[in-house]
């Protein structure tokens, strides 16, 4: 191949440009799940509000209200994941782990969002009236894109034995 033709101009680099692009794809695959994550509860927090049962709404209820302050921490520690590696990023630092770290997290989490608001939904979360059905099934991909769990989870402890022996 001519010299030219090199992405990046520079031979014997190509593995890791790739690998800065997989980071930056999966600190946006990471953004994307706390997003849906974020719309799932306000949907499933809205419902509660609005659904009675017994003579009052759902949201009284201590299971319910522990299922909301669940996906709301989760929530609030996956985007202060993503906030904080997207900001390591900008500075030009190596974020392989942090952004590995990010996606497992936020997906893992978008998931289990995911199942508490079917949950919350009740019957009602399987069909298509509400939209919930739609993200429980979509969300699902967010854990194989850019790399599964398992893979994060590979990369992350590379890492951090890479480091502890240096």
């Amino acid at each position: 191949m001519p010299a030219d033709a090199l992405i990046g101009g520079v031979e014997g680099v190509g593995f890791k440009t790739a690998m800065k692009v997989l980071d930056k794809g999966r600190l946006h695959i990471a953004a994307a799940s706390t997003g849906a994550a974020t719309r799932m509860l306000n949907d499933a927090l809205h419902y509660a509000v609005e659904r009675k049962q017994f003579g009052q709404p759902i949201a009284s209820f201590q299971l319910i209200q522990g299922m909301l302050a669940d996906s709301k921490a989760e929530i609030y520690a996956a985007k202060s994941m993503v906030l904080d590696a997207a900001r390591l990023r900008d500075e030009g630092k190596d974020v392989v782990t942090e952004s590995s770290c990010a996606k497992m997290f936020a997906t893992e989490m978008c998931g289990r969002v995911a199942d508490r608001a079917v949950q919350i939904h009740g019957g009602a979360g399987y069909i298509a009236d509400y939209g919930i059905e739609r993200f429980y099934r979509d969300v699902r991909l967010y854990r194989l894109y850019e790399g599964t769990t398992q893979i994060q989870q590979v990369i992350i402890a590379r890492n951090m034995i890479k480091e502890a022996s240096e």
